[in-house]
C-alpha cells in the first residue's frame, strides 16, 4: 500500500493529458503499451488503429502532405503555448471588490492567457456564452508578451508585480513583416482555451473589424469547426469625419464591423428570435405581419409558473403573470369564434388592430401551438424575425459609459444593447457568461441591467489586462492608471444605481435575489514554490541550495486567503464556492461547497483531526505536508485511515486525501 498522500499538483490543467484521456475514452483499443529506449513500458498511441476505426484509413492519400486548413509561422509554438501549464495563482482583492463572501460574480485582473489556463480545471463546461471585443489589430493595442517561455514573468513585470529587465506588452505595428503572424499568435491559444470552457450548448460571439476578419474565420474554424460557424452578423460602428478634409480619399469610410457567431456544438438550435421593427422601413411596411413566439422562457422565477393548458414549467417561467395569460387565451377563445378555428394571420392581424383601436385596450392572445406549446401573439411592427443585420443597435457605448462614469474615459466601447441583445437570445437567468478582453466592463454593465429587468440571476466572469491609460488621456487625469481600474469602477457605480433605485420599493418575489457585488482577483506567480528542473551540469552547491529552499515551499508573504484560493483553484473548485470554517478536533478548517472539500492549513495536524475528517468523508481533504513536522509514521497512518474508510464505501462517496 502507498504510505504517502497525494500531492497537489501546482499547475493550471494539463490539456495534453486531458485530450489522451477523451480520446482513450472514445478509442480504448488504440493505446497500446511499447517499451521505450530505457526498457520501461510506456503508453502509446497507434494512429493507424484510429484511422480505421474512423473508416479512413486509405493507402491512396499517404504519400500526400497537402492539406486544407490555416497555417501561418509560429503557429506550432503557439499550439506548445496552449500545453504549458500556468504555475500562476489567482490573488484576492477584498479591498476592491463589493460583497466579496457572498457574490458569484468575478473580476480578474491579469493576462488572460495565463488566466484562462488557471479557469480551466473550475471552470470547464460550464459557461454559457463568451462575447469578447479583441484588439483589431491597427496597430496601437497591447497584442502579446515579447516571451512567449516567459509569459507568466513577463507580464509579471509588465504589472509591476516584480522587478526585472523592463519587459514590456508589445503592440503590433503595421510596418512589421509579421502583422497578420502576430495577432494570429495571439488569439490562437486564448480561443482554443476559451472553447474548453463552453458548455456543450454554448456559444461565443466575437467583435471584429475588416482587418483581420478572413484571419479570424479561419482560426475559428481550425478550433470549432466550419459547421460550427452560425452566422457573420453586422453591426453598425460610428463614423468618422477624419478624411473630409481631404479632396480624394482612397475608400469609403466604414460604417459597420463584424460579430462572428459560434457554437460548441454544430448541431446546436435556438429559438427564433425577434428585432424591434423600423416604422421607417418601407420595403416591409406593407408585407409585415404578426406572428407567435413561444410563452416560455428561461428566467427562473417560481412565483411565475402556474398551469396553462395542462402544463406547468418545472423550470424557467411563463413570459406573463397569470392573470394576464389567462386573459390572453380567453381573448382567443373570442377571436375563433368569430373568425373560425384556424384563422389567417392578416385576419388576426386585422381584427386585433380594429379590437385595440374600437376599444382602447391591448389585446393579447395565447393559444397552443401545432407542437402542443403555449404561444403568444407579435403585433406588427413590434418585432420581426432576426437576420444578421443588426444595424438598428446605435453605436451608443461611449455615451453609455459617459453617462454611468460622469465623462469619456474609453476609446469606442461596445453598447449595452449589443450584449443585452446577446443574453436574452441566448441565456438562461442563472447562466454564466465569460468576456475576457473586458475593456470597460460593458459585459458586466448589461448582465446586472438584465437581471434587474427581469429578476435574473446570471454571473459574469472578466479578464481585463491592467495595461496603463496614455497620461495624456481623459482617464488618467481623471484618476484611473489603467483599463482594468475603469472596468472596475464602471461596475462598482452600476451596483451603486442599482440599489439606490431599489430603495424603497417592496419585492415581492423573495424566491430571486439578484447578485449586486464581484469579486477582484489578481493574476500573480504561485503561493507555493515550484521545484524548477536544473540542468544536469548545475553545481551542487546550487543544487543544495534550491533544496533548502523547498524545505519551506510557501512565500512567507503569502496570507491564509492566498492559499486558500489557490488551492481551490488548482483543486478544481471555483473561487467562488460557498467556504466555511469550522473547528474540528481543535483545529481551523475550510469547510467548502458544503462539505465537498475541506481544507486544513493549521501548522499542525494530529490523529484526532484525521480520523474526525475521514468520519465526515468529503470528496477530499487536502492539508499542508509541512503540518506532519517530518513524522513519517503519522502520514502513514493518515494513508490508512482514508483507505480503510474508503474501501466502506460506494467509488463516488471516497475521499481523496492530498498535501501541498
Amino acid at each position: 500500500m502507498n504510505e504517502q498522500p497525494n500531492k497537489l499538483s501546482g499547475t493550471s490543467m494539463d490539456i495534453t493529458a486531458d485530450n489522451r484521456a477523451r480520446l482513450k475514452a472514445l478509442f480504448p483499443a488504440c493505446f497500446t503499451e511499447t517499451r521505450n529506449e530505457k526498457g520501461e513500458l510506456v503508453e502509446s498511441i497507434d494512429f493507424e488503429r484510429i484511422k480505421a476505426e474512423l473508416g479512413t484509413f486509405s493507402d491512396v492519400f499517404e504519400s500526400r502532405r497537402e492539406r486544407y486548413g490555416m497555417d501561418w509561422p509560429g503557429k506550432k509554438d503557439a499550439l506548445r503555448l496552449i500545453q504549458t501549464p500556468s504555475y500562476a495563482t489567482l490573488k484576492p482583492c477584498r479591498e476592491e471588490s463589493v460583497n466579496f463572501d457572498t457574490t458569484e460574480n468575478l473580476f480578474i485582473e491579469g493576462d488572460n492567457l495565463e488566466v484562462l489556463k488557471l479557469l480551466q480545471k473550475s471552470y470547464y463546461g460550464k459557461v454559457k456564452m463568451i462575447y469578447i471585443d479583441p484588439p483589431y489589430n491597427t496597430g496601437k493595442e497591447f497584442i502579446y508578451p515579447d516571451n512567449y517561455t516567459e509569459s507568466l514573468e513577463t507580464y509579471l513585470e509588465y504589472a509591476g508585480l516584480i522587478d526585472g529587465e523592463g519587459k514590456k506588452f508589445s503592440t503590433n505595428t503595421a510596418n512589421e513583416g509579421r502583422f497578420h503572424t502576430k495577432w494570429l499568435n495571439m488569439m490562437y491559444p486564448r480561443l482554443y482555451l476559451a472553447r474548453n470552457l463552453l458548455r456543450d450548448d454554448g456559444v461565443i460571439f466575437i467583435s471584429i473589424g475588416s482587418e483581420e476578419l478572413s484571419n479570424l474565420i479561419a482560426i475559428m474554424n481550425d478550433i470549432f469547426g466550419e459547421e460550427c460557424n452560425k452566422n457573420i452578423i453586422v453591426i453598425r460602428r460610428g463614423i468618422k469625419s477624419v478624411q473630409v478634409q481631404f479632396e480624394s480619399v482612397d475608400s469609403f469610410n466604414r460604417g459597420h464591423e463584424y460579430l462572428l457567431f459560434y457554437s460548441k456544438r454544430s448541431d446546436f438550435r435556438f429559438e427564433k428570435c425577434f428585432v424591434p421593427y423600423d416604422k421607417n422601413d418601407e420595403d416591409q411596411e406593407d408585407t409585415l405581419e404578426g406572428s407567435w413566439n413561444n410563452h416560455w422562457r428561461g428566467t427562473n422565477r417560481p412565483t411565475m409558473r402556474y398551469e396553462l393548458f395542462g402544463i406547468k414549467p418545472t423550470t424557467g417561467q411563463w413570459r406573463w403573470g397569470e392573470e394576464r395569460s389567462r386573459k390572453a387565451i380567453s381573448n382567443w377563445e373570442t377571436l375563433c369564434k368569430i373568425l373560425g378555428e384556424s384563422p389567417k394571420q392578416s385576419e388576426i392581424d386585422t381584427f386585433v388592430k380594429q379590437k385595440e383601436n374600437m376599444e382602447n385596450i391591448k389585446f393579447d392572445l395565447l393559444r397552443l401551438s401545432n407542437t402542443g406549446k403555449p404561444e403568444h401573439y407579435i403585433r406588427p411592427g413590434e418585432g420581426k424575425l432576426a437576420s444578421d443585420i443588426w444595424i438598428d443597435i446605435k453605436p451608443n457605448g461611449g455615451s453609455q459609459l459617459k453617462k454611468i462614469m460622469g465623462e469619456k474615459l474609453f476609446d469606442t466601447p461596445k453598447s449595452i444593447d449589443l450584449i443585452s441583445r446577446l443574453l436574452e437570445y441566448f441565456c438562461n437567468s442563472d447562466d454564466l457568461i465569460l468576456d475576457f478582453f473586458a475593456g470597460s466592463a460593458t459585459t458586466a454593465h448589461a448582465v446586472l441591467d438584465l437581471n434587474k429587468q427581469d429578476k435574473g440571476n446570471r454571473k459574469f466572469i472578466l479578464v481585463q489586462l491592467p495595461e496603463p491609460c496614455a497620461e495624456d488621456s481623459e482617464a488618467f487625469k481623471a484618476g484611473y492608471k489603467t483599463i482594468a481600474d475603469i472596468g472596475k469602477e464602471r461596475i462598482r457605480r452600476v451596483i451603486k444605481k442599482i440599489k439606490e433605485e431599489q430603495k424603497g420599493k417592496l419585492d415581492l418575489d423573495e424566491s430571486v435575489k439578484q447578485d449586486l457585488g464581484f469579486k477582484v482577483f489578481k493574476l500573480d506567480k504561485s503561493n507555493f514554490r515550484q521545484w524548477q528542473q536544473l540542468d544536469p551540469s548545475t553545481p551542487p552547491e546550487k543544487i543544495q541550495e534550491e533544496l533548502f529552499k523547498h524545505i519551506n515551499h510557501i512565500d512567507s508573504k503569502a496570507s491564509p486567503e492566498d492559499l486558500l484560493y489557490e488551492i481551490l483553484l488548482k483543486a478544481g473548485f471555483t473561487p467562488t464556492e460557498k467556504i466555511e470554517t469550522k473547528t474540528i478536533a481543535g483545529k481551523r478548517v475550510f469547510y467548502i461547497a458544503d462539505g465537498a472539500l475541506l481544507l486544513c492549513l493549521e501548522e499542525e495536524v494530529t490523529k484526532e483531526l484525521i480520523n474526525e475528517v475521514a468520519e465526515l468523508g468529503p470528496m477530499q481533504f487536502i492539508c499542508l505536508d509541512s503540518a506532519f513536522h517530518g513524522n513519517d509514521q503519522l502520514k502513514a497512518n493518515a494513508v490508512q485511515t482514508f483507505a480503510a474508510r474508503n474501501m466502506q464505501k460506494e467509488k463516488h462517496n471516497q475521499t481523496v486525501f492530498m498535501t501541498v
